[in-house]
């Protein structure tokens, strides 16, 4: 046995003394000689003390460890052994694991340092075959310049022999006359005179050439600014940080499906830090085999890549079974995958979500209640389903059911989380809230109906401050109403401003901020209840709503709100001023049928309840859509508010159900 002092020296609480004890002692053991006890000279330490977890003599056992429990070393010694045996296997088993994630990694680092080898060569020769077209391009430049030119030029030199030959004609004409009529005799003149005279005067009637039969234009002109802009432009290198087991898959589609209907799942990628990856590109597989016979693949799925980080995956299965959908990230699982995918005839399939919302009527407010499901009360008073499958569903706990005691609800609506681990709910048809721990333990209700102060007729919207004062939004009340945080009345705000007020939040200036459903506005409002400002009126511009429901601020004091009948999501300045809005109507990724409940997590990131498609979306800050909560397997109906809970889960009033869920909710 060999224990070198440093790995000993690596407990701080193991002195140096100790340590050469222990290794003369380990090395003794080992050497097969007795142990002598350090108190008694001459004494064997054979016993064991389980309590100071130390070796002793005889002696050591009827002395200070008279009251303990000792042992035979022998025996203790074989059980430690057992137990360090035992451990050392389960290390020793985490060994091939290792083994293969070092090849896996390695590999992928060698194929890295292939893909970018390849990539050089492939820019170089790329670049060498520019360099060739422009060597090209230039040669036959130059070669047309010369063809323009010889012509032009050949024009201009005829041009020019003409001329010439016509000037020395008239001077040669010119000094031969002058010189007959100064030298010559009478004779010579008349002579000369008849032949002379034809010839001056032909000359002076010839046309010659004089104007340019061609002109000097000649320029070379080559527009490079464009493509110098494609030059630097030129070529992009295409990447992802995009890892399997971060990943998630989310919809119906993975766990359920009507045999030949196409079915959709939403991939959406992430980092190995779990942070969403914005762009597209990433080499993202699917497969669906038989569970009886895995080696044949049934359908490769289509996948549509969103190019911002999501991706949609379909197919359409044409027989039953259980089949398996594996889903790969550059050839790695991702998580949860492969998942058990049970395909049925559509007559036997579950209603979807779409179903339930064909069933429901209209939310809250003044439309009265929601027609119910047909669900069993159960014998407690208040019920609690804590749900053990993370996979199949993101869902930890339902709590509560359709009724009038505590822990039940009739048609409840705002959901609102405080930073002391505490769900509160506004209980409408209950004129009441109640309050309960993260984990949905029921802690408390308050409120009684009426329509004075303090009084409750139809709570609808809730948030908590940050002095844990619960500010109620009193839809039939027509004000906002403030609560300590046991329920005690504080103070009513918005009387004779507010007409229907349903969502109400508070920013970082300590405002309080309420979304009239019926005025169609936003008012924000001091703590004390003065108004600060309003804006909005019924409408559909950007500054306009039709029936406002919830309302969020972010990290920014950014006031982001709930346009029900205009299906969108509206983001306005903390003074009110528009910023952007996202959603249209639809059932597509992003897209809204009567959004309701809104929320903002710590990224900035807005998750919205889609009321009439009954799903919850998430959204980055600008909007873009990012993925859904998967709610599949105990299907929503006609969510309202939602909320992120102090431990950073969704909360969401499931109104048609009568009940509030908490979601895992992975940021």
């Amino acid at each position: 046995l060999d224990l070198s002092s440093n790995v000993l020296q690596r407990d701080p609480e193991c002195s140096r003394l100790e340590a050469c004890s222990v290794l003369e002692s380990v090395n003794a053991a080992a050497a097969g000689k007795p142990l002598c006890c350090p108190k008694h000279e001459g004494k064997v330490m054979e016993f064991y003390c389980e309590s100071c977890e130390t070796a002793m003599c005889l002696e050591c056992t009827k002395g200070e460890h008279r009251e303990h429990v000792t042992v035979p070393l022998r025996d203790v010694l074989e059980q430690h052994k057992t137990q360090l045996k035992t451990q050392l296997d389960a290390i020793r088993n985490r060994l091939p694991q290792l083994t293969a994630a070092i090849e896996l990694v390695g590999e992928i680092s060698k194929q890295l340092t292939d893909r970018k080898n390849e990539a050089v060569t492939e820019i170089s020769s790329t670049f060498e075959e520019l360099e060739r077209a422009l060597q090209l391009r230039k040669t036959a430049l130059i070669n047309d310049l010369e063809n323009i030119y010889s012509a032009k030029q050949k024009v201009l030199q005829t041009q020019l022999s003409s001329l010439l030959q016509g000037k020395d004609h008239i001077q040669s004409s010119c000094s031969f006359t002058e010189q007959a009529l100064s030298h010559g005799s009478a004779t010579e003149v008349l002579m000369v005179q008849k032949q002379m005279s034809e010839r001056v005067s032909a000359m002076a009637r010839h046309d010659f050439p004089e104007r340019p039969h061609q002109n000097a234009h000649l320029d070379c002109q080559v527009e490079t600014e464009g493509l110098r802009r494609s030059l630097q432009n030129l070529g992009v290198l295409i990447t992802t940080a995009a890892v399997g087991h971060t990943s998630v898959a989310t919809g119906e589609g993975l766990r359920h499906a009507a045999t030949g209907q196409h079915v959709s799942v939403t991939v959406t990628t992430k980092d190995k830090d779990g942070e969403l990856v914005r762009t597209g590109n990433a080499a993202l597989r699917a497969t669906v085999t038989p569970v009886a016979d895995g080696s044949r693949v049934v359908t490769e799925p289509e996948v549509t890549d969103n190019k911002n980080g999501t991706y949609e995956v379909g197919y359409t299965l044409r027989s039953e079974g259980e089949f398996s959908f594996a889903l790969s990230l550059y050839g790695q699982p991702l998580r949860g995958s492969p998942f058990r995918l049970q395909a049925v005839k559509p007559s036997d399939a579950l209603p979807s979500p779409d179903d339930v919302k064909r069933r429901l009527k209209s939310p809250g407010g003044t439309a009265g209640h929601v027609r119910q499901k047909a669900v069993r009360r159960p014998s407690s008073m208040f019920s609690i389903k804590k749900k053990e499958n993370p996979i199949e569903d993101e869902l930890i706990h339902r709590v509560g059911t359709r009724g009038r005691e505590k822990g039940e609800f009739t048609n409840l609506q705002g959901i609102s989380a405080s930073s002391n681990g505490r769900v509160v709910v506004a209980d409408s048809n209950n004129q009441c809230i109640q309050v309960f721990s993260n984990d949905g333990q029921f802690k408390m209700r308050f409120g009684v109906r009426g329509r004075s102060p303090g009084q409750l007729q139809r709570p609808t919207g809730v948030t908590v401050d940050m002095n844990g004062d619960i500010i109620v939004a009193d839809y039939d009340n027509r004000w906002v109403s403030i609560f300590s945080s046991d329920g005690k009345f504080k103070n009513k705000i918005g009387a004779g401003r507010l007409l229907g007020p349903k969502g109400v939040a508070v920013d970082r200036n300590g405002h309080i901020i309420a979304v009239d459903n019926k005025a169609c506005c936003v008012f924000i409002f001091q703590s004390n209840g003065k108004l600060v400002t309003k804006f909005g009126a019924r409408g559909t511009s950007e500054r306009q709503f039709a029936g406002p429901h919830f309302v969020a601020v972010n990290n920014k004091n950014e006031i982001i709100v709930t346009d029900f009948h205009n299906h969108s999501v509206k983001v306005y300045s903390a003074d009110g001023e528009f910023l952007f809005k996202f959603g249209s109507h639809g059932e597509g990724n992003g897209q809204f049928n009567a959004p309701t409940g809104v929320a903002v997590d710590t990224n900035g990131n807005v998750i919205v309840a889609d009321w009439g498609n009954s799903r919850i979306q998430v959204f980055d800050s600008a909007g873009s859509f990012l993925s859904y909560i998967n709610t599949s397997a105990d299907p929503l109906y006609g969510p309202q508010g939602l909320t992120l809970t102090s431990d950073g889960h969704v909360a969401v009033a499931d109104s048609g159900n009568h009940c509030f869920k908490i979601y895992r909710y992975l940021q």
